[in-house]
């Protein structure tokens, strides 16, 4: 059998999920942000090592120092990628202290270096960073430090973390209260219904912003970091669900007087198991796309909350908490670096949203191949 032959009899091009899969590649804006997404959470997954510092790690002799510029040609000479150590100057006019380079100070930059405090990753402890300065030699900040002289880069790393894993393990919750009140809904009608429906309304009467501060103030300030972090996915997973819980209440309205759920119904299924086992997997497209075009919420969820100091405290960092040190205007005219957080949220939101529409067009039956 020819290799062409093989293919085919493993990809069925007539098959939904393959043309599904045809639509999807069309939509130029859905694949990049595909592979932005990629980049970003193997970004998060592999913070420690990328990370050329400790998240704590602070230099007191380097705050707020601007991001340092990689160099590839000294004195004429095509060298090594190297950095100029920075050296402060106060300004005689607004006495402000401003960095320069110092150019006698050129400091090669050291790749897969081993140095500063352990971290873990797949439960194993190690060193080893993908590139950096020795300790010795001086610093390498590529955007810049804060107001402890913490990188600002580290930082940003270990802070994805966060603010993109609490998005994924906030859908899932959300989407299995969902789908399981709003099959029951559904599915059963009557008073549980009504109860239902009737809370759901009251759920989304509330404003957003209004109903997450008054659930994050349910946390005790005492929490430790894992714990409010943990906190954060369940308040945001408790305002998360009637929205979801409304759509799939009509589909299973819908769909629980079909052949098929008749026929599980006289073969003695019980009433949990028709739900989730028979009417449920025909939702999983709107689900997919569902969860996709959610995600965005909780991100900016987290975001706006650690912003407003009632999410993530430190020393855990994400985005949104490091995006608080550029709340005024003269952090953002003096030191703009510190914006870098709110650039990549933005850069996040905006993939998952492309991300959503282009898998919402490809789940469409009706698009044109």
């Amino acid at each position: 059998m020819s290799s062409q032959a093989i293919h085919k009899s493993w990809v069925d091009r007539n098959s939904p999920l393959y043309l599904a899969w045809r639509r999807f590649l069309k939509n130029k804006p859905g694949v990049v942000s595909l592979w932005v997404l990629a980049v970003l959470y193997l970004m998060a997954l592999f913070a420690g090592f990328l990370a050329p510092y400790n998240l704590t790690t602070q230099h007191p002799d380097a705050v707020y120092q601007p991001p340092q510029r990689v160099h590839i040609v000294h004195e004429g000479r095509l060298v090594r990628p190297f950095v100029y150590q920075m050296k402060k100057e106060r300004d005689p006019v607004t006495f402000i202290n401003t960095f320069v380079e110092d150019k006698t100070r050129p400091t090669p930059i050291r790749f897969f270096i081993r140095q500063g405090e352990p971290y873990s990753f797949l439960g194993i402890k190690t060193d080893l960073h993908l590139f950096g300065v020795p300790y010795s030699e001086g610093y390498f900040f590529p955007l810049g430090t804060d107001q402890f002289g913490r990188d600002l880069l580290s930082r940003i790393l270990v802070g994805s973390q966060v603010s993109l894993t609490v998005g994924v393990i906030g859908v899932l919750i959300s989407f299995a209260i969902g789908i399981l009140l709003g099959g029951i809904s559904g599915y059963f009608g009557g008073w549980i219904d009504t109860a239902i429906q009737r809370l759901i309304e009251v759920l989304l009467s509330i404003p957003r912003l209004p109903i997450l501060m008054a659930l994050s103030t349910v946390i005790p300030a005492s929490w430790p970091s894992t714990y409010v972090y943990l906190g954060i996915i369940a308040v945001l997973s408790f305002i998360g669900w009637a929205g979801l819980a409304r759509v799939v209440r009509g589909q299973v309205l819908g769909a629980r007087d079909l052949d098929y759920v008749t026929a599980a119904r006289a073969i003695g299924a019980s009433d949990l198991r028709i739900i989730l086992k028979h009417i449920t997997p025909n939702l999983t497209s709107y689900l997919i796309v569902t969860a996709t075009l959610a995600l965005p919420g909780y991100i900016i969820g987290e975001s706006a909350l650690s912003f407003l100091g009632l999410g993530i405290k430190e020393p855990m960092a994400s985005w949104g908490l490091l995006l608080k040190d550029a709340q005024n205007f003269q952090s953002l005219n003096l030191y703009p670096w510190l914006l870098t957080p709110g650039i990549l949220i933005f850069v996040a939101v905006l993939a998952y949203n492309f991300f959503g529409d282009a898998l919402r067009d490809a789940a469409d039956v009706r698009s044109v191949d």
